[in-house]
C-alpha cells in the first residue's frame, strides 16, 4: 500500500487504539472501522474489540461476518476478517452458536504459487473452540468431524475444544483418534497434550505406550507431552524409558521433557546425571536444564555438578546455556 493510502492510514489508526481505554470516542471509532470495506481494517478492528475486550461491539462485528460471509472468498481474502471477528467472539466468550457453526464448516480454497490453499483451516480450528463452549446439543458431533479435516491446523483445533470443553466424550474421541492414527505427528502430540490435561493420571498408561512407537516422531511427540504434564506419575515413565535408552538423539528429548516437568524430584535426577553420567549425555543434560537459568539454586546446583567432573566440555556448555552474554 501506498504512503497516504486510507486503507494504511486506517491500520495506522487502530494500531493507536489498541494502546488506548475503551472510552465511549474509542468504541465509536473501532464500530466505524468494523464497516470499513477494506477486509485488513475490518480484521484489526476485531483485534483491538478482542484486545480491549470490548463487549458491546459484538452485534457489529456479528454484522461485519455475516456481511462477509455472503460472499468470503470475494470480500475477505485468506480469511483474514472473519477468523479475527470469531476469534475475539470466542475470547469474549461468546455463546450462540450460530457464526461458530458457519466458520467450521466453511472451506475457502485461494490461489497459490502451487496447488489452491485452504484459507480457512484456522477459522475452522477457532469455531471449534467456540461451539464446544456453547450449549449446542450436537457440538460434539460437529466438531468430531473436523478429526479428519484434510488441514493439520483444523484438526489441531478440534483437538484442543474436545480437550477443554468435550467431557467424558471428548475425551474418547481423543483416543479413537490417537488409535486411528494420523500423518502429522504433530496432531497426535496435540492428543497426547490434550488427554493428559482432560484427564490427568487416568490416561498416563494411554499415552505411555507411545513412547516406544516405532515412529519416532510420534514417540517424541509422547515424550514430551508427558514431561509438559507435570504429572509425577508421568515423570517416571521418562525416567524408567531413559533408564533403557542408548542413543543420544532419544535419550535428548526425554532428559528435556524430564526438565519440561519442572518436578523437584525430576531436578534432582537430572543433576545427579551430570555427574554420573558421559560427558555426552552429561553435556545433554546441562542443555537440557537450561530452562532454569535464571532459577539461582538450580543454576548453582548445575554449576556445581560441573565442576566435580573438571571436564572443559561441560564447562563450556554450561557457559553458553547458563551464562549471560556480556
Amino acid at each position: 500500500m501506498a504512503k497516504g493510502d486510507p486503507i494504511e492510514r486506517s491500520l495506522d489508526r487502530l494500531g493507536e487504539l489498541r494502546r488506548t481505554e475503551a472510552s465511549q470516542a474509542t468504541i465509536e471509532e473501532v464500530r466505524s472501522f468494523l464497516r470499513n470495506r477494506s477486509n485488513l481494517v475490518v480484521a484489526k478492528a476485531a483485534k483491538v474489540v478482542r484486545e480491549l475486550q470490548i463487549n458491546v461491539l459484538v452485534p457489529d462485528m456479528l454484522a461485519a461476518f455475516n456481511k462477509l460471509m455472503t460472499d468470503a472468498p470475494r470480500l475477505d481474502k485468506r480469511c483474514a476478517a472473519i477468523t479475527e471477528i470469531v476469534s475475539a467472539l470466542y475470547d469474549l466468550n461468546y455463546e450462540e452458536p450460530a457464526p461458530y457453526l458457519t466458520g467450521l464448516k466453511h472451506v475457502q480454497m485461494e490461489a497459490s504459487f502451487g496447488p489452491p490453499v485452504d484459507e480457512a483451516a484456522k477459522l475452522r480450528a477457532v469455531s471449534a473452540q467456540g461451539l464446544v463452549r456453547t450449549r449446542h446439543p450436537d457440538a460434539v458431533a460437529e466438531v468430531m468431524q473436523l478429526l479428519v479435516d484434510r488441514e493439520p491446523a483444523a484438526r489441531i483445533g478440534a483437538v484442543r475444544a474436545l480437550a477443554v470443553n468435550g467431557g467424558e466424550a471428548g475425551i474418547l474421541l481423543l483416543r479413537l483418534k490417537v488409535l486411528t492414527g494420523d500423518l502429522e505427528p504433530t496432531v497426535l502430540g496435540e492428543c497426547f497434550s490434550g488427554l493428559l490435561e482432560a484427564s490427568g493420571g487416568k490416561s498416563v498408561v494411554f499415552v505411555a505406550k507411545y513412547v516406544d512407537a516405532e515412529d519416532s516422531a510420534v514417540a517424541q511427540a509422547a515424550m514430551l507431552a508427558l514431561g509438559e504434564s507435570r504429572l509425577p506419575a508421568a515423570y517416571e515413565i521418562l525416567r524408567e524409558k531413559c533408564s533403557r535408552t542408548v542413543g543420544l538423539p532419544e535419550k535428548k528429548i526425554l532428559l528435556a521433557s524430564m526438565a519440561a516437568s519442572k518436578l523437584e524430584e525430576a531436578i534432582t535426577f537430572l543433576i545427579s546425571l551430570v555427574e554420573s553420567e558421559g560427558v555426552p549425555t552429561a553435556a545433554a543434560v546441562v542443555e537440557a536444564l537450561s530452562i532454569y537459568s535464571r532459577n539461582e539454586r538450580v543454576r548453582k546446583s548445575v554449576n556445581d555438578a560441573v565442576l566435580t567432573r573438571s571436564d572443559q566440555t561441560l564447562v563450556n556448555q554450561f557457559r553458553r546455556d547458563f551464562e549471560s552474554p556480556e
